[in-house]
């Protein structure tokens, strides 16, 4: 049964292909504010509450990111990891060719879990029109993801965190879960400025040094090497140990959930910046309110991958990008946190009335 409130969702699609066996749901959340916008994931788990669930999330960050963009999200029920490289092509391509009635008019699609540049390439070329989707490569005028501006975005964010706190940059520690794409990044940005990094984790564990790690070194040792652990210099601990370690900054880049009901007291940070979608829930998030830590999240801190997608999807050119992501992410993230402050409520809590004025506002 699904919950519909005053926001949405607008439509729920069902996608069938009986020759390629695809199998799909696009939630269309909201489009007051102009088409949704939000990736598609291929995953064997992902349902069609998981996809609503994370169309909201889009509908919230496409306003607090001031974008004419509603939000949507799509899901493809396969596991890419058991059907050949030309299976998953099909079932890509069947999924452009039933976005054609949709795309983009009031749907633009992006990658997500298992679908990168490639896939976004196969279904605007399946689907006929390449403003269907973005993340695409860029010889497609494209501008993917692999240009940092998730990772670019979040530090953007905790800059302003930081300093709202009154605090100084190169005098706090940061940890980073999920040494990936958006980590990395978050983490180039943040020691750039004098933040001494001394943890970081991705699937093999959590390499940890309160003297501080050397990012560029880290970086080489995860590109050569395959995981953070292996660096020479630091304490290695289980994975989930990340998000124990004391610090003033700790970034969730990686999987949701990595704040939970066992581990939620054992939390020790200052600020939270949500790099990851979800890596806690939105009750846990007001419990660490409610004991004075700062959450920027995950729709606020990690918008910069969807404004890049707004900038390619009106042709505009990779040089853009950055002052964009830098422009908006800053004052939206002041604007919450200045109202949280006024009102004695949550980041999330603000973030949200602002988002809902921005949505109802554009239907007056």
């Amino acid at each position: 049964m699904v919950d519909y409130d005053e926001v949405g969702p607008e439509k729920i699609i069902q996608v069938y292909d009986p020759k390629t066996k695809l199998r799909g749901v696009v939630v269309i959340d909201n489009t007051a504010l102009g088409p949704g916008k939000g990736g598609c994931r291929m995953t064997p788990t992902v349902n069609e509450e998981e996809v609503k669930g994370l169309a909201r999330a889009m509908t919230w960050k496409n306003a607090m990111a001031d974008l004419p963009f509603g939000g949507a999200k799509s899901g493809i029920f396969a596991n890419s990891k058991e059907i050949t490289k030309e299976e998953k092509k099909s079932i890509v391509e069947a999924f452009g060719r039933a976005l054609r009635g949709i795309a983009p008019a009031i749907y633009i699609s992006a990658p997500d879990m298992y679908m990168g540049e490639e896939e976004m390439r196969q279904m605007a070329e399946a689907h006929g029109d390449h403003k269907c989707c973005t993340g695409k490569p860029l010889d497609m005028n494209g501008l993917p993801h692999e240009l940092g501006s998730t990772g670019f975005g979040v530090a953007q964010s905790a800059f302003v965190a930081i300093e709202h706190l009154g605090l100084n940059c190169d005098q706090i520690t940061f940890t980073v879960d999920g040494f990936g794409n958006v980590g990395t990044f978050a983490a180039k940005f943040l020691t750039e400025r004098g933040a001494k990094f001394i943890a970081a984790s991705d699937s093999k564990g959590v390499i940890y040094n309160p003297n501080g790690l050397d990012y560029d070194k880290l970086m080489c040792v995860k590109g050569e090497m395959g995981s953070v652990v292996k660096y020479d210099d630091g304490e290695v601990l289980p994975g989930e140990k990340i998000a124990e370690i004391k610090t003033d900054l700790f970034i969730p880049a990686a999987k949701p959930d990595i704040i939970h009901e066992a581990n939620k007291d054992k939390v020790d940070a200052k600020i939270i910046c949500c790099g990851a979608n979800i890596p806690m829930s939105a009750r846990i998030e007001e419990e660490m309110h409610e004991k004075g830590v700062l959450v920027v999240p995950d729709f606020v801190a990690n918008a910069g991958g969807v404004i890049s997608s707004y900038i390619e999807s009106i042709d505009g050119k990779e040089e853009e990008v950055f002052p964009m992501i830098e422009d908006k992410v800053v004052k939206n993230t002041k604007l919450m946190l200045e109202r949280a402050k006024e009102k004695g409520i949550s980041a999330r809590q603000a973030a949200i009335e602002i988002a809902k004025e921005r949505i109802s506002g554009s239907k007056n």
